[in-house]
């Protein structure tokens, strides 16, 4: 740093400018507390004019961004997520490169309506923050196509949001939003929008027009039609989409056809009203009933007292200060077989690593073969040097080689000028950062299956021909947590297993619609899964917790009929 502002020199920054670097990050325990010591950032940050990626994460002692982030004019990235800043300077605006804004998971009331002059941005990420309102002017950010606003206390979309031609993903779920505009046909590029759990009464007809569309949340809003909200809470997109297409109840494109149809006799119409009146009160009834049969997604629970060879899993004291927090069941009745059903689930998974999970800092969700398990299993922390795993795709190596491996891999990636970001298992290198002991899931014979939140064990790996499932969420953060996202991962596992038995796929391929259904794991065709309950203990085999338990699997999650 400067001598002028009296801060220490920084090697991180130093490095950056010897080297001419055009990429940075910052993060975790070791740059806060030199954030903190130091009033805020090294200024020498912001002469670094050649970095076109900036990273400054999981760094609570930064509260603000000084306004010379301007003289960056290069960056093309700037990821400032999980810190606590309260505002963005208006300095922004002149970043006119910047393509990826990330300051989600921070203390943000408002975002500056320079942020409309960005008009390269592509992808703005301002979620899990308290912003009330989007700026007007979003229209002239011409070629955003991602935009996550989700966990705010926003109400409602600018009017001009509706003219970003080239908007692919919206995601605002958990905010207060009241309405979707029918102008929503105009963003004709839009293939995901997550508006679930705000405060919509109605869908508009017109959202049916948007062509691309492939997938819609709208779970958790109080909707009028309540035909309609059972199911956005059960069906899959295509079936909502199309009865938004016929206009719904008596709403939309449907009754407009049906009041330009004025031309019949008065007599006629009325006779035809009474005819037609009890056809459709029968015909409705039908439909709910459908509708309700289409949206049960069932699960059977199957108790500890009545299977004797249950799974238990003990937990070890010293876990207390490293990754307390655990619970585990066991599946059955998923079919993997089928087309891409396989990979339709990691997806899932991994989606619910990124939002739920929160990228694996809040939890981290591991699943294995049920059938290569060993147990019982026990839940340890281990030194790096003691701790030895086969992790996914690699050989078998100490937690120190597997984190010094990754690092090395890291920095290759960020060398790489076309790779702006690191990705797969190097993005979590940071959430063990000065951890003495690593948490691990250990089975009878001390081979250890699971590392979170970094990896699992090549040895029980899932593959299309599992037959049952061992599922194991933990956090470092509450018991809650857990529980939240393993009742969302069965959820998803029952929805997912309802549209591969339903769309008929053919194993190991896309599926033809008169191919004949693959059998479920459990030998079953029905998509019903059964879960096994299981439980973790303390050393000395007093209970911990039992999951699922009746408080979970609540009705109020998805729509899921839960079987005890």
């Amino acid at each position: 740093c400067s001598s002028m502002d009296g801060q220490e020199s920084w090697p991180e920054i130093e490095k950056a400018s010897k080297e001419k670097r055009r990429e940075l990050v910052l993060q975790g325990a070791v740059i806060d507390e030199k954030i903190s010591s130091n009033g805020g950032l090294c200024s020498a940050i912001y002469s670094l004019k050649l970095l076109n990626y900036l990273e400054i994460i999981q760094c609570p002692s930064l509260t603000e961004i000084h306004g010379d982030i301007q003289n960056l004019t290069t960056l093309t990235s700037l990821i400032l997520c999980r810190n606590k800043l309260s505002s963005i300077p208006k300095t922004i605006g002149n970043l006119k490169s910047l393509k990826v804004l990330d300051i989600s998971v921070n203390n943000l009331n408002a975002l500056p309506e320079e942020i409309t002059q960005l008009s390269d941005l592509n992808t703005l990420n301002v979620s899990c923050n308290n912003i009330e309102s989007l700026p007007d002017g979003l229209c002239h950010c011409t070629k955003l196509s991602t935009i996550n606003i989700s966990k705010n206390d926003i109400t409602r979309f600018p009017d001009d949001f509706y003219r970003l031609d080239l908007l692919s993903t919206v995601i605002a779920s958990e905010n207060a939003i009241e309405e979707l505009s029918g102008d929503v046909l105009k963003l004709s590029a839009l293939k995901v929008l997550d508006l679930s759990n705000n405060k919509l009464s109605d869908i508009p007809y017109e959202l049916s027009d948007c062509s691309k569309l492939k997938e819609i949340n709208f779970k958790g809003n109080k909707l009028k039609d309540k035909r309609l909200e059972k199911m956005v809470n059960g069906c899959q997109t295509k079936s909502i989409l199309d009865y938004l297409r016929a206009g719904g109840r008596g709403k939309g494109k449907g009754s407009k056809q049906a009041d330009g149809d004025g031309d019949k006799a008065d007599g006629g119409r009325n006779a035809e009203k009474t005819q037609t009146k009890k056809q459709r009160k029968q015909k409705k009834k039908t439909e709910e009933d459908e509708v309700d049969e289409l949206n049960r997604l069932v699960v059977k629970v199957l108790h500890v007292s009545d299977n004797p060879g249950a799974f238990t899993v003990k937990v070890a004291n010293e876990l207390k200060d490293v990754r307390p927090y655990l619970v585990c069941c066991v599946v059955r009745g998923m079919n993997f077989r089928s087309g891409n059903a396989l990979k339709r689930f990691l997806v899932a998974q991994t989606k619910l690593h990124d939002d739920l999970c929160g990228k694996r800092t809040t939890a981290t969700i591991a699943t294995h073969d049920m059938q290569l398990l060993k147990g019982p299993l026990m839940y340890d922390a281990r030194t790096p040097p003691m701790l030895k795993i086969v992790p996914l795709g690699r050989k078998e190596m100490t937690a120190v080689e597997l984190m010094r491996q990754l690092q090395l891999e890291a920095e290759d990636q960020r060398k790489q000028r076309k790779r702006q970001n690191v990705s797969g298992l190097h993005k979590y290198l940071q959430l063990l950062d000065g951890k003495e002991l690593y948490p691990c899931l250990v089975d009878a014979e001390d081979h250890v299956i699971s590392f979170p939140p970094i990896t699992n064990s090549e040895r029980t790996k899932i593959r299309k021909t599992t037959k049952e499932l061992f599922l194991e969420v933990t956090s470092s953060t509450s018991l809650q947590i857990c529980k939240d996202v393993m009742d969302a991962l069965i959820v998803k596992m029952a929805e997912l297993n309802k549209f591969t038995f339903e769309h008929r796929e053919e194993a190991g391929s896309e599926g033809e619609s008169d191919s004949p259904p693959v059998p479920a794991s459990d030998g079953t065709t029905s998509g019903e899964l059964v879960i096994q309950q299981v439980r973790t203990v303390d050393p000395d085999g007093n209970l911990k917790v039992v999951y699922p338990s009746k408080t979970d699997l609540c009705t109020d999650v998805g729509d899921l009929n839960v079987i005890w």
